[in-house]
């Protein structure tokens, strides 16, 4: 069994922020593979279903950012996942927009709700990180990520979230570095290969 858990945080208010694109491409992924219905389970929303013949749970933990680790520990214990068997799909600061990187284990660069899970859990889970750029400036960055996408950013949010979806299945086959293939040439496809940084001249 796999675990995919969507970091962001609960409720209208945060829906459209930087900080939710995990919970956008898990969205996708549950709509393309048709995981479901939502239930309230794990201090999560919770969907179950199957991709590749695996048997996957996608989490939307409601515990709020800094306390993700709650929720997925929670499953984790629950269904005995191996940390090898759990994905995660969060903001990442440090990739310009509409960037996707995988990796397993390493730091958690400053990011609250990868601090809570490796607390929680260990820290040799998969990491799916989506790029969302940096405002140039620390002390801007809090407002930045709860802060809404920008109309203009809205195509390739679209298209990372359809690149997770259409590559699933390889996570779950474990092939992740096909899976970071082919999302990158996806995008490159849909000509969001070279977004710039917020605030990047040119």
């Amino acid at each position: 069994m796999f675990l995919f858990a969507g970091l962001g945080n609960p409720g209208p208010k945060y829906a459209g922020n930087r900080h939710n694109v995990g919970f956008m491409a898990l969205d996708a992924i549950c709509r393309r593979h048709r995981l479901g219905p939502l239930r309230r389970r794990f201090q999560s929303a919770a969907a179950e279903g199957e991709i590749a013949g695996e048997k996957v749970i996608a989490l939307f933990p409601e515990t709020f950012m800094n306390e993700s680790g709650r929720a997925v520990a929670e499953a984790q214990r629950f269904y005995k996942i191996p940390l090898d068997h759990i994905f995660v799909f969060h903001d990442e600061l440090d990739l310009p927009p509409a960037k996707v990187r995988i990796k397993k284990g390493g730091g958690n660069a400053g990011h609250n709700g990868l601090r809570s899970i490796t607390a929680q859990c260990g820290n040799d889970y998969w990491r799916i990180r989506l790029g969302i750029g940096h405002p140039g400036d620390k002390a801007l960055v809090h407002a930045y990520v709860l802060n809404d996408f920008a109309k203009s950013e809205k195509g390739w949010v679209d298209a990372v979230s359809d690149a997770c979806a259409d590559f699933a299945e390889l996570l779950v086959k474990q092939r992740t570095d096909e899976f970071q293939n082919r999302t990158h040439l996806f995008l490159e496809a849909q000509g969001f290969g070279e977004q710039k940084r917020v605030g990047e001249k040119g």
